[in-house]
C-alpha cells in the first residue's frame, strides 16, 4: 500500500469506475479532474491531520504528545474510497456551480453520503500505521551505457526504496530507455528517509517488470544491467502494508 504522504490515493481510473459519465461532463464543464483529485487529497490531509491530534489527546498520561504524522499513514481501502467519494463530490459540486443543473446538484449529494460512509468505515477499522515510512520512489534516471550488450530494442525500468527491514515503498512510475549495441545503467533519485537501499526492476513490458539485484543496492550505488536481463524475481510493488491499526477514537466535544 502506498503511503498517504505519496500522493492522491485514487486516480482517474477509480473515479471512472464509480462514475461512467465523468470525463464526459469534464470535458463539456472544463473541469480538470487531476486538480480536483490534489485538492481532495489536500482537504483529506487536514482531516487526518485533526483525526490524529484527537487520537494523541486521548492519552493523558503524557505531559507532551508526539505531533501528529502523515507520513506514517497507509491507504488502506477504505481511506483510498474515502478520497474517490470526496474528489467525485468536490467534482460535482464544482459542475453544479457552473450550470446551476439540479441533476450535477443530486450526484454532488450523492457522493457527499458516500463519503460520509467511507469515513465511518474509516473510524471503525482505524488508520493503517508505518513503523519505518519509506517514500514512494522518484523516477530514476536509466540512460544507454557501455558493456555487455542488450538486444536491441526498448526496456522499462523503475526502482524502489527499501528500509532496514525489507519493507519496500511505492514503486516510481517506469521510464523506457532504448538500447542499440550497449546495456543500460540505472542511477537512483536522494535517498527518503528511513531508506538503506533500493532495487531495480527492468522489462520489455511495463506491467511485467522484474527485479534484476538479487540484494537491495546501497543508496548511492549505481546499477549496470547485467545480461541477459532477470525474467523471473520480485515485482515492483504498491508499497509497505500497515504494521497495525491505529484506533480513532469518536471524542464528545465539551462545552
Amino acid at each position: 500500500m502506498a503511503l498517504f504522504t505519496d500522493g492522491p490515493p485514487s486516480c482517474i481510473e477509480d473515479l471512472s469506475a464509480q462514475d461512467t459519465q465523468l470525463l464526459g461532463i469534464a470535458n463539456v464543464e472544463g473541469i480538470d479532474v487531476t486538480q480536483k483529485l490534489n485538492l481532495a487529497h489536500d482537504d483529506l490531509g487536514v482531516q487526518l491531520y485533526s483525526l490524529l491530534s484527537a487520537s494523541n489527546s486521548v492519552d493523558q498520561t503524557l505531559w507532551l504528545q508526539p505531533r501528529p504524522n502523515l507520513a506514517v499513514v497507509t491507504v488502506t481501502p477504505p481511506l483510498k474510497l474515502w478520497h474517490t467519494y470526496r474528489t467525485l463530490e468536490m467534482f460535482y459540486a464544482d459542475a453544479y456551480h457552473c450550470q446551476l443543473n439540479d441533476r450535477y446538484a443530486g450526484r454532488r449529494d450523492q457522493f457527499h453520503e458516500r463519503a460520509k460512509w467511507a469515513h465511518e468505515k474509516l473510524l471503525q477499522i482505524g488508520l493503517g500505521i508505518v513503523t519505518l515510512p519509506v517514500a514512494k520512489a522518484a523516477i530514476p534516471i536509466a540512460t544507454p551505457a557501455a558493456g555487455s550488450p542488450l538486444a536491441d530494442g526498448t526496456y522499462y525500468v523503475t526502482m524502489t526504496w527499501v528500509n532496514r527491514l525489507g519493507e519496500q515503498g511505492a514503486a516510481a512510475a517506469a521510464v523506457d530507455v532504448t538500447t542499440a549495441g550497449n546495456t543500460i545503467q540505472v542511477q537512483p533519485g536522494l535517498s527518503p528517509v528511513n531508506a538503506t537501499g533500493w532495487n531495480v526492476f527492468l522489462g520489455t513490458d511495463p506491467g511485467a517488470l522484474v527485479q534484476q539485484n538479487p540484494a537491495p543496492l546501497p543508496p548511492g550505488q549505481t546499477w549496470l544491467q547485467f545480461v541477459p536481463p532477470a525474467l523471473g524475481g520480485g515485482k515492483p510493488g504498491q508499497g509497505q502494508e500497515p504494521n497495525y491499526l491505529r484506533p480513532l477514537p469518536r471524542l464528545i466535544q465539551r462545552g
